[in-house]
């Protein structure tokens, strides 16, 4: 557009110079034709930087965008990675809590096991204590009805008097026939070991003592301990 209305000052010059006679009209349109493309080539001059400011607008929009974009992609990428390693972190933890639990309900399950043994052991203790009881005075009172002097004979004439018999010993009574105590009995009153006991059960039956030590039931030590406390009556 700006070069054609060059073109037409130019032509409109030469024309004036070279002597040509044009009429007023020509001469008006061909003004009004300048004015009209010299307000044509403003309004593009405005347009461009129109558009030049808005292409500079954009780049800088862009520019800002992209600057926000990158950002929030860094701030994902670090809320991502927080979050696996949280995510991570609560798995760990989850475990151990779980492993814990899991230990604490099988020393639960020991505890408790450990107890009713422990209550079922209390328990035979006591039945066997109010046993021996039983036994001890129910051999006292036998002891006791053996040793009674029966009533006084008068004595014959010219008889010598009698000596009183001698007491019988009762700490034998007291002694723990091997042939027929439980195993649990054993462990508790003569102290030994449950396999200990359990062998001496299992080797029934025992015609002397020693017969715990050369059938190699109990060893010779075990043996010494007990053997004052012992008996193999049938």
């Amino acid at each position: 557009m700006r070069r054609e209305w060059i073109l037409s000052v130019l032509v409109v010059v030469a024309m004036m110079t070279s002597g040509c006679v044009v009429s007023n009209k020509k001469y008006q349109d061909a003004l009004a034709d300048a004015d009209s493309a010299k307000m044509e080539l403003e309004k593009t001059r405005q347009q461009k930087n129109a558009m030049e400011q808005q292409v500079k607008t954009l780049k800088e929009l862009n520019v800002k965008f992209g600057g926000e974009a990158q950002a929030a992609r860094d701030e994902l990428q670090r809320i991502e990675h927080g979050r696996d390693k949280e995510r991570g972190s609560l798995d760990t933890r989850t475990k151990e809590l779980e492993d814990k639990l899991k230990a604490v309900s099988s020393q639960n399950r020991n505890v408790r096991a450990e107890y009713e043994d422990v209550k079922r052991h209390n328990e035979t203790l006591k039945s066997l204590v109010a046993r021996y009881q039983k036994e001890l005075k129910d051999r006292s009172r036998s002891v006791t009805g053996s040793l009674t002097p029966s009533a006084a004979l008068p004595p014959l004439p010219g008889a010598a008097p009698m000596a009183p018999a001698p007491s019988a010993p009762v700490a034998g009574s007291a002694a723990m026939n091997v042939n027929k105590a439980s195993a649990s009995d054993m462990v508790l009153f003569l102290g030994l070991k449950k396999d200990e006991a359990d062998r001496i059960v299992t080797n029934r039956p025992y015609r002397v003592k020693g017969e715990l030590v050369a059938k190699n039931v109990v060893p010779k030590e075990t043996f010494d301990m007990i053997k004052d406390r012992i008996s193999v009556s049938p």
